[in-house]
């Protein structure tokens, strides 16, 4: 193999792996934060399931999940897996792996807030909305 090619193979695999993070990123930034609400939600039920999925995604290695999302329409479902599959189950795997741990980073900063920030915001008028966008949230 000479230079030529091995220069346009990491060309092409940096590609691949830059896409696969932006990806990731756009995807699971929200994922989490819509989970970190599900885990701080008041319904029991809710709030059961999604720490039960939380500490199923960052309790297992991202690579038994990365080979039961390739692995599993085909053994589950008997469905063929095409190549172009392949890059949907990396990203799919990796969103649903790094929602679970940004949803963590979320919740842990929404509750870390002092109440004295509830509180001020309650004597300015704020609704709970208001409070959670313009408050706690930034």
């Amino acid at each position: 193999m000479d230079l030529g090619t091995m220069v346009r193979e990491l060309g092409t695999g940096m590609l691949i792996t830059t896409e696969i993070f932006v990806l990731t990123l756009v995807f699971s930034l929200p994922l989490g934060m819509v989970l970190a609400f599900g885990r701080m939600a008041r319904l029991k039920v809710l709030s059961f399931l999604t720490k039960l999925y939380i500490s199923i995604m960052r309790g297992t290695p991202l690579m038994l999940q990365l080979i039961v999302v390739y692995f599993a329409p085909y053994y589950v479902f008997g469905m063929k897996i095409s190549k172009s599959y392949r890059m949907i189950a990396v990203i799919l795997a990796f969103v649903l792996n790094y929602a679970a741990y940004f949803a963590e980073i979320y919740r842990s900063g929404i509750e870390s807030m002092p109440v004295g920030q509830y509180e001020a915001a309650k004597v300015l008028g704020y609704s709970r909305v208001q409070t959670f966008f313009r408050i706690i949230l930034p």
